[in-house]
């Protein structure tokens, strides 16, 4: 696992919090064209908008995606939220991918678009069937057990419990990203986890709430405010460095474990759309993340802030579907055809 742990996040990801959040949007469009004094043909103020986001309401992704449409609906008609969850991403991808191509349609594009290619359980989606805008947000696995679980104090008492018995971790979908996280934790431990799929991360971490499952191996975006509230604590992060969130929880590194692995998150629309298209929204999102509202939105809910321009976005899907077909051949979790 130790050469994919490096490489995984390479590049993609620096998961600071501080560096990332005062980083500013490319000064190219998706397309290389200089954005500035020269007006857009393409006028959006009177387009209504959807984004799709592919898994449930509640969810990092959806978290994201909402905060980065309040911050931009001053240039919109209006501007809207749709979750279209299923096969672990796939439906809502799909779903954004065969949309009108004029911009209407955007979809929330994430890092199980080139996971679920990798395993082959994707419904004849591929990343190609997008044409990225841009990319927004970037995340590293938190292993996640209950506050109260007397079993789980440290990463080493979760892996050793893991050897002799059975431990449920919770993820967002099979062939999704925290599905891929926990499972190269596994591998690199020599342990097994029982690995339990849901349409997004909120159902894996309300049925740990309830007890039903022993952790989750999700963003700590997305349990902060249940570990703020005593209800939840983090063990480890795959992270090549602390959270500056949580300093005093230590990565797998740390651990012993090299393991380093997360999300992204960015916007696309289908590959067809014209490129003045692209290159307006581009425009209009990328003034939205560097807003004051959008900046203190995900400060405020540990979110970091990642700008790749649309042209640096497919490039690294491209490069992530390289690395993950590997993981994915190391780890055995191909679909079989």
């Amino acid at each position: 696992m130790k050469k994919l742990a490096s490489l995984i996040l390479a590049g993609a990801m620096t998961l600071s919090l501080a560096a990332c959040n005062n980083s500013t949007p490319s000064s190219t469009s998706s397309n290389g064209s200089q954005d500035g004094s020269n007006a857009s043909a393409v006028d959006f103020s009177n387009t209504s908008v959807t984004c799709v986001v592919p898994y449930d309401a509640g969810g990092g992704t959806d978290a994201v995606m909402r905060g980065l449409a309040d911050a931009a609906k001053g240039s919109f008609k209006n501007i809207t939220v749709e979750n279209r969850s299923g096969a672990g991403g796939a439906t809502g991808m799909l779903y954004g991918a065969n949309a009108k191509n004029d911009g209407s349609i955007i979809t929330m594009i994430t890092v199980e678009l080139a996971t679920l290619e990798a395993m082959g359980n994707n419904a004849g989606l591929t990343y190609s069937m997008f044409k990225p805008i841009m990319m927004v947000n970037s995340a590293a696995s938190a292993i996640t057990v209950k506050a109260d679980d007397d079993r789980f104090n440290t990463l080493e008492d979760f892996i050793e419990y893991s050897k002799t018995n059975e431990v449920q971790v919770g993820n967002s979908g099979l062939g999704a990203i925290w599905h891929l996280a926990a499972a190269g934790l596994a591998k690199e431990a020599g342990t097994t986890f029982k690995h339990v799929g849901y349409d997004g991360a909120n159902g894996a971490i309300t049925d740990l709430l309830g007890g039903h499952i022993d952790a989750v191996a999700v963003s700590y975006a997305e349990v902060n405010s249940f570990v703020e509230s005593g209800d939840l604590k983090v063990l480890a992060v795959m992270a090549n460095d602390r959270l500056e969130a949580i300093p005093d929880v230590p990565t797998c590194i740390e651990c012993g474990y090299d393991v380093v692995l997360g999300t992204w998150r960015g916007l696309g629309v289908p590959a067809s759309t014209p490129d003045e298209v692209v290159d307006e929204l581009y425009r209009i999102f990328s003034e939205a993340c560097a807003s004051d509202a959008f900046v203190e939105f995900m400060d405020n809910t540990n979110n970091v802030i990642e700008i790749l321009d649309g042209k640096e976005f497919e490039a690294m899907i491209a490069d992530q579907l390289a690395l993950y077909t590997e993981l994915v051949d190391e780890l055995g979790l191909k679909v079989a055809a």
